[in-house]
């Protein structure tokens, strides 16, 4: 198994085979924390081969940097992934899309999404929080 794409997103699609993401990013700014993040996405693109075959348990968790979930009572998120391809097919790819809304993020510093296989990470995306400085107001004459 092939992650092609995985990338944070305000919006992903799957349309007609397509993966669309719009405002892919890998950063998100705050003026103060904790911080709501309202709603963004994961997109993944896979490409499957023969070898792929059968049932797996995909997982996908946001951790920080000490690899604490960011909700440990909800993540990780496991779901049953069924792979079976046709009859000479070489590969076929999926696009699997997660949406999030409401994440909390308690402090600046470096998170990732893990998406995992059977327990073991497969990949790896990385998300920066960053706390905005405070400017001193503009001087007005």
């Amino acid at each position: 198994m092939d992650i092609q794409v995985a990338v944070l997103c305000d919006y992903a699609a799957d349309y007609q085979g397509k993966l669309c993401v719009q405002g892919a990013f890998d950063t998100l700014f705050a003026r103060q924390f904790p911080v709501v993040h309202p709603a963004c996405a994961l997109a993944l693109r896979l490409c499957l081969t023969p070898e792929d075959a059968g049932d797996h348990k995909l997982g996908i968790s946001i951790v920080d940097e000490d690899g604490v979930a960011l909700d440990p009572e909800r993540m990780p998120i496991v779901g049953d992934l069924h792979v079976a391809l046709p009859d000479g097919a070489a590969f076929l790819t999926r696009n699997l899309i997660m949406n999030f809304q409401g994440l909390k993020f308690e402090k600046a510093g470096t998170y990732s999404v893990d998406v995992t296989l059977g327990g073991e990470i497969v990949s790896r995306t990385p998300l920066r929080l960053v706390q905005l400085q405070q400017q001193d107001a503009p001087q007005h004459a």
